[in-house]
């Protein structure tokens, strides 16, 4: 018998599939993602909660438990939770990875496409903390909040206390139906738990067309606050070095916190400033605090080279301006003293500075700009040692992997033209926009706009991991996959959608709203199909 299905190319198969399929059910696939993220909230606040709390039970053994490389009994619960929800097809589609990132993986055999011909998506979002200052909680914002249990009783909590830290607050009467306190649960568990409750919800809607033609990665990347974007460098190197073109992602969706207390809530994310670590070694010679003449002191010759430093940073000199990701920056963030007392001269003085690289700026013409600073050469003519260099980061992850990377992180714009952004936006007018409150009680900033509102990170996320040199040997990306070059650098379309707002990020009160995390779980459920039917004819 004649059959049309095999005698057409694989690449029309594909689009005959995805048109069909769009035409039998798009009017109603995104009102059922709606109905299901709904339905899902309150698994989504459980798993979050339990996420958060989780430290709490390693207080004495491990006091680090969920910071940067402790991130091991979060990974576990949540791998278990995973499993036991059924956001995979089958236990082993879920696992960690060498490096010590949680993946899980799913896609819909049986949509007709084959596996070449799919969109590959990756999720992103980490799963360690910073510190979480738990007697801070207490002593800041009163007995009724905890970094780990949350909230306990609203009215032990000062809400003047919490407006001064985070800048914005919803009323208490919102506080315990839609707000979630915690360490972490902006930055960014929330953002994890969204990724696993969308492939969930992607999985029981399969049938009708929400896998069809694409193949997701979800990745729970560790050691990012310390190391940030180590977790994806792993991921994309391995994964693609030498990798089948099946293998290599398309787009990638970080679920770091996309709102703005000024703003509003929920922006479409497209780049962000890179970072680095530039580290200033400044030697003296010790002596007694009672002769400071027979001593060279490094604290207060490194001190002088600081404050220089800053002026120079306050004129912006040194510094470029991109029209949309802004200005490099630059302040001082860790000091060390080695010193035999505290009544002597020290031996040594190390500080670092926390650089933010914009588009154009090179790290090496970072580290020289304060190497070559007066009073650098001032402190060396009085005989003091100086070192001007970037760190390497040494320390090992929960699992063992030791990455000895230079502490530089690059910068990253996906251009507003890109087809990735187009179907963000297309995405976000389908699940968010007529699923929105109509009054809505807030004010700009803590509203989320019917409108998609496309910006950029002030912050650093995982993103800054995944750039590869153009001439990274055997990684070898087709045309069709559309990424992106520049500056010697190419990369996927990446873009970032998550619930929070940057401004609670390591603050204390630190808290996620629910209500935005449900239209994150939705946008990450519907996007890679929509991509992929926007997307259909790219070979």
């Amino acid at each position: 018998m004649f059959s049309l299905s095999r005698t057409l190319p694989q690449s029309f198969k594909f689009s005959r599939a995805i048109i069909s399929r769009s035409f039998m059910v798009s009017k109603t696939l995104d009102s059922k993602v709606n109905d299901l993220a709904n339905k899902y909230l309150p698994l989504a606040k459980e798993i979050l909660k339990e996420a958060i709390r989780i430290p709490a039970d390693y207080t004495k053994t491990d006091p680090k438990c969920g910071t940067s490389n402790h991130e091991g009994p979060r990974l576990e619960y949540l791998k278990n939770q995973i499993i036991k929800h059924k956001a995979v097809s089958n236990p082993r589609d879920v696992w960690t990875d060498d490096f010590g990132n949680l993946c899980w993986k799913v896609t819909n055999p049986n949509d007709g496409i084959s596996p070449d011909f799919k969109k590959v998506i990756y999720f992103d979002g980490h799963t360690d903390t910073v510190n979480p200052l738990r007697e801070e909680w207490t002593k800041k914002l009163g007995t009724g909040v905890d970094c780990f249990n949350g909230l306990t009783n609203k009215n032990d909590v000062s809400i003047e206390a919490l407006i001064s830290e985070l800048g914005s607050v919803p009323p208490k009467s919102d506080w315990e139906k839609h707000i979630l306190f915690g360490r972490g649960s902006t930055d960014q568990l929330g953002g994890v738990i969204s990724q696993i409750i969308a492939t969930k919800i992607m999985l029981e809607l399969k049938d009708e067309g929400l896998l069809d033609g694409v193949s997701i990665k979800s990745i729970g990347t560790i050691q990012e606050e310390d190391n940030d974007g180590a977790g994806p460098f792993f991921a994309i190197r391995n994964d693609c070095k030498n990798a089948k073109p099946r293998e290599i992602p398309d787009v990638i969706i970080f679920t770091e916190g996309t709102g703005d207390i000024h703003k509003g809530r929920l922006g479409i994310y497209r780049g962000q400033r890179g970072r680095m670590q530039i580290e200033v070694e400044v030697t003296g010679r010790s002596s007694h605090g009672s002769m400071p003449w027979a001593g060279l002191n490094p604290v207060e010759h490194g001190s002088l080279i600081i404050k220089e430093a800053a002026e120079r940073y306050e004129k912006l000199e040194g510094f470029k301006t991109d029209e949309f990701l802004g200005a490099g920056s630059r302040t001082c963030s860790w000091g060390k003293i080695d010193t035999p007392s505290d009544c002597a001269v020290p031996e040594k003085f190390t500080f670092r500075f926390d650089r933010r690289i914009t588009v154009g700026e090179d790290p090496l013409d970072c580290v020289a700009d304060i190497d070559n600073m007066a009073s650098v050469e001032k402190c060396r003519k009085a005989g003091l040692n100086v070192k001007v260099r970037i760190p390497k980061y040494t320390e090992k992850t929960w699992k063992g992997y030791q990455c000895n990377n230079d502490q530089t992180y690059m910068s990253w714009v996906t251009p507003t033209e890109h087809v990735a952004l187009k179907s963000a936006v297309d995405t976000y007018k389908k699940v968010v926009t007529p699923f929105i409150e109509k009054k809505q009680n807030q004010t700009v900033g803590e509203a989320i706009p019917e409108e998609p509102r496309v910006d950029r990170w002030i912050f650093s996320t995982d993103g800054v991991g995944v750039p590869v040199p153009e001439n990274y040997l055997g990684f070898d990306v087709p045309e069709r996959k559309n990424w992106i070059h520049n500056g010697g650098f190419k990369w996927p379309a990446m873009f970032g959608f998550g619930a929070g707002c940057e401004q609670f990020a390591h603050k204390i009160g630190e808290y996620v709203d629910l209500r935005e995390l449900k239209f994150a779980i939705s946008m990450l459920a519907r996007f890679p199909s929509r991509f992929a039917e926007i997307d259909k004819d790219r070979k």
